[in-house]
């Protein structure tokens, strides 16, 4: 349905010495499966080479550990969790979510392979964690050592995992039997009518509809019983699942977006059928407006050293020969430089310090809380343009 060409691994952020070194690139194409609706790329990299050393840190943006702080509120309070309970989150990254379960007395364990990342939380956020991809074999040993919990989080990694079954069991498998699994997933019915194609890149197999999700579920034994559709990365999934689901425990949510992706057309393919030409003509759009500014004398940087941001930049064909620089809130990213176009990262203050006459926002999914922390440099006469899905200033 969509083809990105061969691109670079999107976080493999290159150091001053790798940029006389060819990158290794990989084909980007996303393809529907008119069995089971499940949207995905073809092409599987290694996850060794992708997240053993890995430069998202969750904790750099407030958004998530605000939306991770009311999350653990709400399942502590609703699920009673205290000092026998068990709090187990998946792809845990820097604790930013675990951290919170640990100040509410809740014991808590995270797995979390990227050994850069589960450093941070061992040694800074004190986060029992495991340095290892989560599997079924994993979850069976944990389980065997009494390791089961009341509470598992797998937040935005169920796009990472090339086996989906294996990883869902594995969820089914730590659980207690009276256990609650959130799963957040970014939603492909935002996706599509959004034109957030900087979302795909390798690092992301997946897309999910929930009508694909349930029936992933159902194979492996876990029961869907509840659904909310949450901004967070330009729209997502909030997924509540359980063992085992008694008459009555689904909530009317899960067959309601069922009624309602079936009556939209997501689990046919005619649905996905405009989404390259629109991508196209946007591509043109984008490169445009940046040639028209830049003909204009205007000065260009861009925000946010993200993957969606490689995605995009990529695919338009724009780096140095029209944004200057990139920054980003990152300690870990700052000094290095974007894959494929090779703009360099720099830290926040240097919008205020270039005065670059707009800045492309390539973190658009996080737009509020950007414009807010650079007021500032908009208040000095600095521009955002926000690229996605129409490109127009902010």
């Amino acid at each position: 349905m969509l083809s990105l060409g061969t691109t670079p691994l999107a976080n493999a952020l290159l150091r001053e010495e790798d940029l006389d070194t060819p990158e290794p690139r990989y084909p980007l194409d996303l393809v529907f499966c008119t069995a089971c609706s499940l949207v995905q790329i073809i092409e599987t990299v290694a996850p060794e080479a992708l997240f053993r050393d890995y430069a998202y840190f969750s904790s750099f943006s407030d958004s998530m550990p605000r939306h991770a702080l009311e999350l653990v509120t709400r399942l502590v309070r609703e699920r009673g969790l205290g000092s026998q309970s068990l709090a187990l989150e998946v792809a845990s990254n820097d604790g930013y979510l675990l951290q919170f379960y640990r100040q509410a007395g809740v014991p808590v364990l995270g797995i979390e392979p990227a050994r850069n990342i589960a450093r941070v939380a061992i040694e800074e956020r004190g986060i029992p964690t495991l340095t290892e991809f989560f599997n079924e074999e994993l979850a069976r040993d944990l389980a065997s050592s009494g390791q089961r919990a009341d509470v598992v989080h797998a937040n935005n990694v169920l796009a990472h995992v090339a086996d989906l079954n294996g990883f869902v069991r594995g969820i089914r498998t730590v659980l207690k039997d009276d256990g609650t699994a959130l799963i957040e997933v970014p939603y492909l019915g935002e996706m599509i009518p959004g034109l957030a194609f900087d979302t795909i890149y390798h690092e992301h197999l997946c897309y999910f509809s929930l009508t694909a999700l349930s029936k992933l579920f159902a194979r492996n034994g876990l029961a869907l019983v509840d659904v909310e559709q949450i901004p967070l990365h330009g729209g997502s999934l909030l997924l509540t699942a359980r063992r085992d689901a008694a008459r009555g425990s689904i909530a009317a949510s899960v067959a309601a977006l069922l009624d309602d992706e079936a009556a939209r057309g997501l689990t046919s393919f005619s649905y996905y059928r405009d989404f390259a030409p629109r991508v196209r003509a946007w591509r043109e759009q984008f490169r445009g407006f940046l040639h028209k500014l830049k003909g204009d004398g205007a000065s260009l940087a861009a925000y946010g050293a993200a993957a969606k941001g490689a995605t995009l930049l990529g695919y338009a064909g724009v780096g140095r020969e029209l944004l200057d620089f990139v920054v980003d809130r990152s300690t870990y990213k700052q000094g290095r430089y974007m894959p494929g176009v090779r703009l360099p990262i720099r830290a926040p203050e240097a919008l205020l310090e270039k005065m670059p006459t707009a800045v492309v926002l390539l973190t658009w999914n996080f737009k509020e809380e950007i414009l807010a922390q650079q007021a500032e440099y908009v208040r000095r006469g600095g521009r955002f343009i926000v690229p996605v899905p129409e490109v127009a200033f902010a």
